[in-house]
């Protein structure tokens, strides 16, 4: 039985899992900083570093206690340290590698985005009689496979090899789609986090209420861009901006227009969003089936997971081309320490293994 401890701080949310043979998760801790950055409509990264350091120790402690075990019996501990903000990686990190060497433990480097395709793989054990338990286990996914990666700083599509293998296709040329979402939220006067407020706004508006543009960057092109959907929007709500005394002021505001507007509003913003990554995602379906290597199945991870429209649409895809899906459970959907420990592992069982000089990074690998 191999259990790595899992931390993940690359962003707002301070994690740890404790997560045995890769996928069955026997605890998963997230501190989330909602409240703190709610005030100014999206993450401050001073802030979301100094949360961290408040709690990373009773989350990793959390972790542990509610996987029923100590420190001495962890095999691994594994850490996201790429990409995200630099200030919050440097504190998951700095704690990792203080574990690791207290306890003479390997560490292991997981790269966050390629750890999203990993979560649709993750197993709660729901505990009781040991032998109902592999029934319970979502089957893993067939390789090679289609990954798409939706969150708030990532859009990209894969071609996945295996767990350990992935090899980038496309990606955002601008605004993630994730990032559009909150932007949209905010023209359209909603509270953070903007993303699943705009979901849920969405079920009550009409999607076909206004003509949105769906970005598609050429007819083979599998990378994608939300900035002209964005502006778009905002123009649609508040008008062209005109200049009044040397400065650009909107006509209007979405103040002005009444609650079935927004939501309308919110539905079409929704429906482009999400016709703009299923065609990119069609579109790679093709190429490889083109190339000869056609996917076996499809993987999505990241924060969009989450969007009821998207998983709804993802599933059809599926469904239509015969291929299984895999989609994280909704608690995995957004940034988690179990999918960090799970993807550990299978780097963890081809003997890669990292150093203490492991560095942060801001930035993807790939």
């Amino acid at each position: 039985m191999t259990l790595i401890l899992g931390i993940e701080t690359s962003c707002d949310e301070t994690a740890a899992a404790v997560v045995e043979h890769g996928r069955r998760v026997r605890s998963d801790v997230v501190a989330t900083q909602h409240d703190l950055h709610r005030r100014y409509g999206g993450v401050v990264p001073e802030i979301a570093s100094r949360a961290h350091l408040e709690r990373i120790t009773p989350v990793v402690e959390e972790a542990l206690s509610l996987a029923g075990i100590g420190f001495d019996q962890i095999d691994a501990v594994a850490v996201g340290n790429r990409p995200g903000l630099i200030g919050s990686l440097i504190v998951g990190v700095s704690a990792a590698k203080a574990i690791a060497w207290s306890l003479g433990k390997p560490l292991i480097g997981v790269d966050h985005i390629l750890a999203h395709l990993h979560a649709a793989a993750l197993w709660v054990d729901p505990g009781g009689d040991d032998s109902l338990q592999a029934s319970n286990m979502p089957d893993p996914p067939q390789y090679p496979a289609v990954g798409l990666v939706v969150s708030g700083g990532h859009t990209t599509l894969y071609r996945v090899g295996s767990p350990v293998d992935a090899e980038r296709l496309g990606s955002t040329i601008d605004d993630a789609v994730g990032e559009a979402y909150d932007k949209a939220a905010v023209v359209l006067g909603l509270e953070y986090p903007g993303g699943p407020n705009l979901d849920r706004l969405a079920a009550k508006g009409d999607p076909t209420a206004v003509d949105l543009p769906r970005s598609l960057l050429g007819k083979e092109s599998l990378d994608f861009s939300f900035s002209g959907l964005k502006t778009a929007l905002l123009y649609a709500v508040r008008g062209r901006p005109v200049s009044r005394k040397g400065k650009a002021e909107f006509p209007r505001s979405a103040a002005d227009l009444d609650p079935q507007a927004i939501a309308d509003f919110a539905a079409s913003f929704q429906a482009a969003a999400v016709d703009a990554v299923m065609i990119k995602l069609e579109r790679a379906i093709n190429r490889l089936t083109l190339d000869g290597a056609p996917p076996r199945s499809l993987i999505v991870g990241g924060g969009v997971t989450a969007n009821s429209l998207l998983r709804t649409r993802v599933r059809e895809s599926g469904e239509t081309r015969g291929l299984p899906v895999h989609l994280p459970p909704m608690r995995f959907c957004v940034d988690n320490a179990a999918m960090i420990a799970g993807l550990a592992y299978e780097q963890f069982a081809r003997g890669s293994v990292d150093d203490l000089a492991l560095p942060a990074i801001a930035t993807a690998s790939r």
